[in-house]
């Protein structure tokens, strides 16, 4: 049975499944069908995301362990909520080699490991490269334990073959007759043996394409899904799968009457594959929510804006190029190398096929093909190539005859390789750089695309109730750049020119940080956010934004100075008197039109076609940032002690919650009123600012572009023709709706109305 919405969790060694329990009487209360966990099956110690799953089979006792999933499971049923669950089939975490069995297993024993198979290594290459050292002399630092059954360094300890160490043996040499071998951090990029996740060399990616390999990572989930009922999986990141119609298939048959997304990010047209999945995990839906909320007309200002106070004049396709060909080029060296060795090169100098392949990468256009049924898009890539590059010809002639294979192997590891290349070069980087409106620089966004129109965002609600009616809806989730309240603060700002060009002129003036598009960047966050009561949260912000962006400082190679100048600039802006002034302006300008965009917005994703996912928190107004800030601890008292109170003011950061909670209950108690999707139009002068529509007896009405509407005399004449009488679940006292109703009434108590069919 399918949810009628979701709460997202994050169960952490801090927020554990006994403290999750004690929640699940308020999520009740506000109307959530079924709490969604994080992982929660046994990863790294200390891990606070559960993504680097260590031990597939047991649940994780920094997480509660067995008795706490108990504690939950019984908790849930007893409360008539469901139980969704993240699950991470692509790689296992191999951090501290002793928590993983199978990888200890597979590093003692090399390929006749009874787990040698679970792993996607290359064992035709040297030993599995394992990059931990500072540099090669760090070699002389290793010690062999006194038994002589294992090697160590500093914190880390990897297993000793049998038989390749006596007692008292030197530690080099014993190193010198494993499996694997120890190598410099730097060179994990290029030396790697294993596939792993991105460019995280502490996840092994894991064969699922094996039967059995499937089979033994599962048991738990197996057992989960058959002995607790649990109701949904999220998978993540199927993309970097061999075959993710053939996993889907296998999850299907494991648990046939779950709820299934997938998280896959779907770019710009795009459409799902045809996996045996209910739909995504909510991004696509996400970047529909973002774009209705953005002044389409205000694209020339800050393309102008953003040019003149940067000298940046590349477009997003321009950056989007720019970042996937330099993570290519510098950071998949392993990945590279391995499809290069698959490769039958002919008589193709091996440098050029390289740099064909780094191109190729870099100009798909979406994550990855899935062959033989989804070759569009690697032809488009070939083409492109072609046009772009024409010195790559003859490389380009070996890749098209092999990487359209699908029987090749080479073919099917491009597919995998385009994905990370993608994801590192998109989000992980041209997102930090493309800084001309950084309300649209999401995951899976299309920051090219400045605001859409009315008729625009109805066909694509149209389109997702015929396609994918049951897919997941989200405005926040744990890897979004920037929380929904802070977009939605910035997409007012593409109608409030003026208080914005006047605090970006004075922070330029008074800062003068030397990389200009992120000074951009910078001043866009601030103006997000407002003044913060604890400014540590935008510094550890600001270091991630800048070395990702990679422009003046990077993670590999930090720039003390430059970085020393932004946190300055952090300190001054709320420090300095004409900053802190124009800060100030800009920031009560921008309080009453994004806390309606930030009512309207939920409003909409919640009655939308699929199934609203609220993540933990964002049930009242938050102002967070990209990880680890979108992961801190949620006051669950706090909010159990808001949704007690009586809401009159919309203003309130509680009548958010007070309309998630509406919205909920309606979705828990008449599913069947959430079918269906039909535009509801307005009649009169300011028509144009209303977003309405009708699912089957309930009906949406929020308010567009805020701020225009004020300037546009209000909602004047304009007007709603309603078939039949209706009530607003937002009000706190009774009102009845019928006919031709003002929206200046309608509207009179909020800047939203939930409509409801008596």
């Amino acid at each position: 049975m399918k949810p009628t919405s979701t709460y997202r969790l994050q169960i952490t060694p801090d927020f554990r499944l006994q403290d999750a329990a004690r929640v699940l009487d308020y999520l009740a209360d506000l109307g959530v069908g079924a709490v969604y966990l994080s992982p929660v099956l046994t990863s790294t110690a200390g891990s606070n995301h559960g993504y680097d799953v260590t031990d597939p089979t047991t649940v994780d006792e920094q997480r509660g362990g067995e008795e706490g999933w108990r504690e939950l499971v019984a908790t849930a049923r007893d409360k008539g909520l469901g139980i969704v669950m993240d699950i991470v089939p692509n790689h296992l975490g191999i951090a501290h080699a002793w928590e993983n069995p199978a990888w200890w297993s597979v590093l003692a024993e090399g390929p006749a490991s009874p787990h040698a198979a679970w792993f996607d290594i290359d064992w035709s290459a040297d030993r599995i490269a394992l990059p931990v050292l500072g540099n090669a002399d760090d070699l002389d630092r290793l010690e062999l334990s006194e038994d002589g059954r294992e090697l160590s360094f500093y914190e880390h300890r990897f297993p000793v073959a049998r038989g390749t160490a006596g007692a008292g043996g030197d530690p080099r040499v014993v190193h010198d007759r494993q499996h694997y071998r120890l190598v410099p951090g730097v060179d994990g990029n290029d030396l790697l043996t294993h596939r792993r996740f991105f460019t995280v060399s502490t996840l092994a990616g894991v064969r699922v394409e094996d039967q059995q390999v499937f089979e033994a990572t599962h048991e738990r989930i197996a057992r989960m899904v058959r002995e607790d009922g649990i109701d949904g999986l999220r998978v993540d990141h199927p993309d970097g799968l061999v075959d993710p119609k053939q996993y889907f298939e296998r999850l299907h048959q494991l648990a046939p009457e779950a709820w299934i997304v997938a998280e896959k990010i779907l770019e710009h047209g795009e459409e799902l594959p045809e996996w045996q999945v209910d739909g995504t995990t909510g991004y696509d839906a996400m970047t529909e929510v973002n774009q209705l909320f953005v002044d389409p007309s205000a694209e020339e200002f800050f393309t102008t804006d953003y040019q003149r106070r940067t000298g940046d004049e590349l477009d997003v396709e321009q950056h989007v190029l720019a970042g996937k060909l330099e993570v290519a080029r510098t950071l998949f060296g392993a990945e590279t190398r391995r499809l290069l060795a698959l490769l039958d090169a002919g008589d193709v100098d091996p440098e050029l096929l390289r740099d064909a392949l780094h191109e190729l990468a870099a100009r798909m256009p979406v994550y990855r093909t899935y062959l033989p049924e989804h070759d569009e898009a690697l032809t488009e890539a070939l083409a492109t190539t072609r046009h772009d590059a024409p010195d790559l010809g003859p490389a380009l002639d070996v890749l098209e005859g092999q990487l359209l294979d699908v029987d090749r192997e080479a073919a099917r590891r491009f597919q995998q390789l385009s994905g990370a290349v993608m994801a590192k070069g998109v989000e992980d980087t041209a997102w930090y750089r493309a800084n001309r409106f950084v309300a649209l620089n999401e995951v899976g966004g299309h920051p090219a695309s400045f605001g859409t129109g009315l008729n625009t965002f109805h066909a694509a609600m149209q389109r997702r109730e015929q396609r994918m009616p049951e897919s997941m809806t989200a405005l926040s989730t744990h890897d979004t750049k920037r929380g929904e309240d802070v977009r939605a603060r910035l997409a007012a700002l593409s109608e409030l020119r003026g208080p914005w060009t006047r605090f970006a002129d004075t922070f330029g003036r008074h800062t003068a940080i030397p990389e200009p598009t992120f000074a951009h960047l910078l001043a866009q966050t601030l103006a997000g956010t407002g003044p913060v009561a604890a400014p540590e949260r935008l510094h550890q912000y600001a270091e991630k934004a800048m070395r990702e962006a990679g422009l003046a400082t990077s993670w590999m190679e930090p720039d003390a100075a430059f970085e020393a100048r932004v946190h300055e600039a952090i300190e001054t802006a709320h420090s300095h008197p004409e900053i802190r002034g124009a800060w100030d302006e800009l920031t009560s300008a921008l309080d009453s039109p994004a806390r309606s965009n930030s009512l309207s917005q939920k409003l909409v994703q919640l009655v939308m076609p699929g199934i609203p996912d609220v993540y933990q928190g964002t049930e009242v107004w938050e102002d967070s940032l990209v990880d680890p800030d979108n992961r801190r601890p949620v006051d669950h008292e706090h909010l159990r002690g808001l949704l007690a109170r009586h809401i009159s003011d919309w203003e309130d950061p509680a009548f958010k919650q007070h309309l998630v909670a509406a919205v909920l209950r309606l979705r828990r108690d008449r599913p069947e009123s959430f079918t269906g999707y039909r535009p509801v139009d307005a009649d009169g002068p300011a028509a144009g600012h209303l977003v309405a529509f009708e699912r089957d007896g309930v009906l949406a009405c929020a308010t567009r572009l805020p701020a225009s509407l004020a300037q546009a005399g209000g909602w004047r004449d304009t007007e709603l023709v309603l078939d039949g009488s209706w009530g607003d679940a937002l009000r706190p006292d009774p009102a009845t709706f019928s006919g031709r109703v003002l929206l200046r009434e309608l509207l009179d108590h909020a800047p939203v109305a939930l409509l409801v069919r008596d």
